[in-house]
């Protein structure tokens, strides 16, 4: 495994699903603390953290959160840690973890398996133009 910041905080997402692509772009808007990484799921170190972390992709195709040394979060407590970490109103999301994971994993899941219906498909993962490189990990 590949040396990772601890101070940082890696988003594995789906590089060819338009949906995570806004939302990484969403994201990176309003990481105002240069707190996250991007990596996409389809790539090598995807893989390669999604192995050391051991989560089976067959049985779950999601955004992950991983806080290397420490924990990792997927589906809807990935997007709530998140979007805790964000400037502005985001931090009050933190009250929608009340609600019972499996509850808010099935409204997750719901738009994971429309996504490509409702927001297209890519043929090849996202490039990062020059200027926002160093938030992607390769």
């Amino acid at each position: 495994m590949i040396n990772l910041s601890e101070h940082k905080k890696i988003i594995l997402f789906d590089g060819l699903c338009n949906l995570c692509n806004t939302a990484v772009n969403f994201v990176i808007a309003r990481d105002k603390a240069d707190l996250f990484r991007f990596v996409a799921l389809q790539s090598e170190l995807g893989k390669e953290i999604i192995k050391y972390i051991g989560i089976d992709t067959t049985k779950m195709d999601s955004i992950i959160l991983y806080e290397p040394q420490k924990a990792y979060y997927y589906k809807s407590q990935a997007a709530l840690k998140i979007a805790v970490h964000l400037g502005g109103l985001f931090p009050l999301t933190a009250i929608f973890q009340l609600i019972p994971t499996f509850l808010s994993d099935w409204i997750y899941d719901y738009v994971a398996k429309n996504r490509y219906r409702w927001f297209g498909k890519k043929d090849s993962c996202m490039i990062p133009t020059p200027a926002l490189s160093k938030k992607f990990l390769s």
